[in-house]
């Protein structure tokens, strides 16, 4: 009788844009140039603390050619199980892709690879249906079942981004049932994005089967992990991954740790002709309450009542706990110099967050920031609500 796989506790973030090739060839044009696929696995690594992380733009040729160089070179390998391993970290390898149905707004999914060899496969077969396939989050002239078959018949998975967001979110814009664009069962998982929480999806009874994954969509370094998920694996690859998406042998998300949708920038309704975050009670009419503008931009909270088949948020057994944090970045008064101090004394981000002690924190950065780091991990600061693209803020330290 085979033994069980001794399972451990991975920090995971499954959604990290490329910026610039090596060569500065642009990838994500709104994103960072210091958002190489080298700078990116060693802030996970060295700085951040997270084991599995997944860059979405790795379909694009400059990026593949990178990638190769890395593993010719030796400063990274092969990693057992799919994926590429840099001093602890597993790097899956995705491409973020937009799509659009007949009559229906666009929207975005990733897709994840086992290997370069199959990521250069599937990029070589979106270069046919593509413009340009050097850059991020293009549209592909497909329907969305084709690349499911594409995808499928590749041992890759797609799972639909930022699913709840007003710009490209699948039930944001383009559909109120996902059965209307997938097909249900080659979904491996779904992202809820940085206006929306578990609850909050609950109230989707389509949802119900499907793990919930809660990822940064960084544009910059500082970003990685702003978002991120803690998986019970054997060891962070790609296999491991797909085991625990579909909550087989033990692998499973066990914690998802996220903004307080609060603070996400969609989540509420805002008003594009006066700029204000429109008031719940008068979020379902059509004009501003406040100038009469009808450039409303429907906020995810919003867009969720109106299509939701449930009075109540259900949440099923098997889901983890939904933790709310306050990045470190978001905290006032928390600038670099003391960050990197904290590093100094703790090494990541991650051990700054759940390994030190309040008392521990106060030696290096003060009592009074190290109140307010225990209080951003435990989801008591007080918070404005974000809207129409602007974050919320973090506005007092409640005591």
């Amino acid at each position: 009788m085979a033994l069980e796989a001794e399972l451990k506790s991975c920090y995971c973030d499954l959604h990290v844009h490329i910026g610039r090739t090596s060569e500065g060839q642009p990838v994500k044009i709104s994103g960072s140039r210091e958002l190489t696929f080298a700078n990116i696995a060693k802030e996970a690594a060295e700085r951040k603390g997270i084991e599995l992380i997944g860059i979405i733009d790795s379909h694009a040729p400059g990026v593949l050619r990178d990638i190769r160089e890395s593993l010719e070179s030796g400063e990274m390998a092969v990693a057992e199980g799919g994926g590429i391993a840099y001093r602890g970290t597993t790097i899956v390898l995705g491409a973020e892709i937009e799509i659009r149905e007949p009559g229906r707004k666009e929207c975005h999914v990733l897709a994840f690879m086992p290997d370069v060899e199959t990521m250069t496969e599937f990029s070589n077969w979106m270069s046919r249906h593509m413009r340009n396939v050097n850059l991020s989050s293009q549209r592909l002239y497909v329907p969305a079942r084709e690349l499911q078959d594409e995808i499928y018949g590749r041992g890759g998975i797609l799972i639909p981004a930022h699913i709840f967001t007003p710009h490209k979110g699948l039930y944001g814009c383009a559909a109120e049932v996902m059965a209307d664009i997938f097909d249900l069962d080659r979904i491996a998982a779904v992202e809820l994005g940085l206006s929306a929480d578990s609850e909050m999806a609950g109230y989707l009874s389509e949802l119900d089967r499907y793990t919930f994954l809660t990822n940064s969509d960084a544009h910059s370094l500082g970003k990685i992990g702003r978002e991120y998920n803690v998986m019970e694996l054997a060891r962070p690859s790609f296999a491991e991954l797909c085991l625990a998406l579909e909550r087989k042998e033990g692998r499973r998300v066990s914690a998802n740790f996220g903004l307080n949708p609060r603070l996400g920038k969609y989540h509420r309704t805002y008003c594009g002709g006066c700029g204000s975050i429109i008031d719940e009670a008068y979020a379902t009419s059509e004009r501003c309450p406040y100038c009469g503008s009808l450039k409303l931009v429907k906020g995810v909270f919003d867009r969720i009542m109106d299509i939701a088949d449930r009075e109540f948020p259900a949440v099923p057994a098997f889901r983890p706990p939904y933790h709310y944090q306050v990045p470190l970045e978001f905290i006032p008064g928390l600038g670099k110099a003391k960050l990197n101090k904290l590093l100094q004394a703790f090494g990541t981000e991650m051990n700054i967050l759940h390994g030190a002690g309040e008392d521990e924190i106060a030696v290096v950065a003060g009592a009074d920031l190290a109140s307010q780091i225990v209080a951003a991990r435990s989801g008591t600061l007080a918070l404005s609500a974000g809207g129409g693209g602007t974050y919320g803020k973090v506005v007092q330290h409640r005591k």
